[in-house]
């Protein structure tokens, strides 16, 4: 259920996106307590303001009133990925090399499983991630089909 919503609200939302020049980052369908909630994360270069927000919000809540998907009541929210925005596909993370990251494998890699450190490349579906240990730097070679969860990391310098 939860993956058929989330395939028909991206066939709704990205006509919209697209008109507007937004970027679709991700969509979330969770039961959280005793409500359902349908969750939008648009962005665009230099980040989306909350008109845009309201304006997405509308025109995807009036197709989802015409179409009617989803049968139970569930709440809209549409918003930005906030600074810690998730990488989802091989794009974000090519537009995101020299970033600080943070990401959890699937399994190890030179025994580590999580980790943060700086996005130094993605080519070929490996990223290489450069990480602190210390005083010494480590580069690691992540497979991309090894990387479960991936998102942009706050560094306070």
């Amino acid at each position: 259920m939860s993956n058929h919503v989330i395939a028909v609200t991206e066939k709704m939302v990205q006509p919209i996106l697209d008109e507007m020049n937004l970027e679709l980052v991700d969509i979330e369908y969770k039961h959280e307590g005793s409500n359902w909630y349908l969750r939008v994360f648009i962005d665009k270069p230099g980040g989306v303001d909350i008109e845009e927000c309201g304006q997405v919000s509308e025109q995807l809540s009036e197709k989802l009133d015409e179409e009617d998907p989803i049968e139970i009541p569930y709440f809209l929210e549409v918003s930005s990925p906030g600074a810690e925005r998730p990488l989802k596909t091989q794009n974000d993370f090519e537009k995101y090399v020299g970033e600080h990251v943070y990401m959890k494998l699937y399994e190890p890699i030179d025994g580590e499983k999580e980790f943060e450190g700086t996005l130094v490349s993605f080519e070929n579906e490996t990223a290489v991630v450069e990480i602190k240990i210390k005083t010494r730097t480590k580069q690691l070679e992540v497979p991309y089909n090894k990387i479960a969860k991936a998102n942009l990391a706050v560094t306070f310098n």
